[in-house]
Parts: C-alpha cells; sequence; structure tokens
C-alpha cells in the first residue's frame, strides 16, 4: 500500500483539469518518470510556482471536479511519480478518480464546508497530514494546530488501494 501522509499543497480553485495537471504535450512519454518535472506546469493560480510549491509535498488540499477534462491515466502517473499518492477535494470527475484508484492511489471526497474550513485554517501555514486507514481519518497538523476529518472509503477502493492498484488486486485474485 502506498503511503498516505506528508506535507500538504493546498490548490484553492475548482475545476483544475486534467490538461492543467500534465500537459498534452507530454503524452507520448513512455514512462512515468518522464513526466515528473511537468506536473501542474500548466496550471494558472496566482502565487503558484510548481517548481518551488511542489517540493516536497505529497497530499493535495483542493475544491471541486479536480481532474476533470480529457479522460487520460497520465495524470494519475504524474501525481503518482511526484510522491502524491492522495487528493482531497470536494468532487473529482468521475474518469480521474478511478484511475487514481485503478493506481492504487486516493481521491478523497470531503464535503464543501470541511474544504472551506481547512482552507480557512491551514492553508498559508505548514500543514502535514497523517492517515488513519483503518479509522478512515485523516488527521491535519501545524506547529499549534490539530484537526481530525473523517473520511468514506468504498469496500472495492479500499482494496485496490490495499493491493496497490488494479493489476496487483486482479493478480491477488484471478
Amino acid at each position: 500500500m502506498k503511503p498516505f501522509k506528508g506535507k500538504v499543497l493546498f490548490l484553492d480553485r475548482s475545476d483544475i483539469n486534467t490538461d492543467e495537471i500534465i500537459p498534452a504535450k507530454y503524452l507520448t512519454e513512455i514512462s512515468k518518470e518522464a513526466l515528473k518535472h511537468h506536473l501542474l506546469e500548466d496550471l494558472n493560480i496566482e502565487e503558484f510556482e510548481p517548481q518551488t510549491d511542489l517540493a516536497d509535498k505529497n497530499v493535495i488540499v483542493t475544491r471541486s471536479n479536480f481532474g476533470c477534462g480529457s479522460s487520460r491515466e497520465h495524470a494519475p502517473w504524474a501525481l503518482e511519480v511526484n510522491d502524491i499518492n492522495l487528493i482531497i477535494a470536494q468532487s473529482f470527475a468521475r474518469i480521474f478518480r478511478q484511475n487514481m484508484y485503478n493506481n492504487g492511489m486516493m481521491a478523497i471526497t470531503i464535503p464543501a464546508e470541511t474544504i472551506d474550513r481547512l482552507f480557512s485554517d491551514f492553508s498559508g501555514s505548514e500543514t502535514t497530514l497523517e492517515t488513519d486507514f483503518h479509522r478512515q481519518v485523516f488527521i491535519f497538523r501545524t506547529a499549534d494546530r490539530e484537526e481530525r476529518v473523517p473520511f468514506d472509503l468504498s469496500g472495492f477502493d479500499r482494496e485496490l488501494v490495499k493491493a496497490g492498484g488494479w493489476v496487483e488486486y486482479a493478480d491477488s485474485r484471478y
């Protein structure tokens, strides 16, 4: 199972699409590693600099409809090769969400009010996240604050994550 913990990157925008996650001009690459340095390079958010803001981040918290646009597995691959295995948002594009789980990663939906609170309480501070996978709770921490946020994960998605993705899940059962 992949790790679901680390430093948090807050991206305060809805509708971040797959072309912004990994630009289409890199879809001819044949290895995940070739995508590494291009993650979010076309994302236009004021004061966001991918070269520096992505450094050492392992979790993204964002708004609604993350991963919309073209269906492509390269978007989760670009996240994975950068050690980002967990995205928390108000909602996801259906195909992107499934591609995350197919790769043993998590795309967790939490209510808008909770997302708003996380942005107001933690964005702008060095925030870390720990996942209690069995209790289905995220623990957000800064130097002076801690908050526990419950999340839901279906039984099948849980099995995909535990196995490391769809291929590993199928290999262990068929």
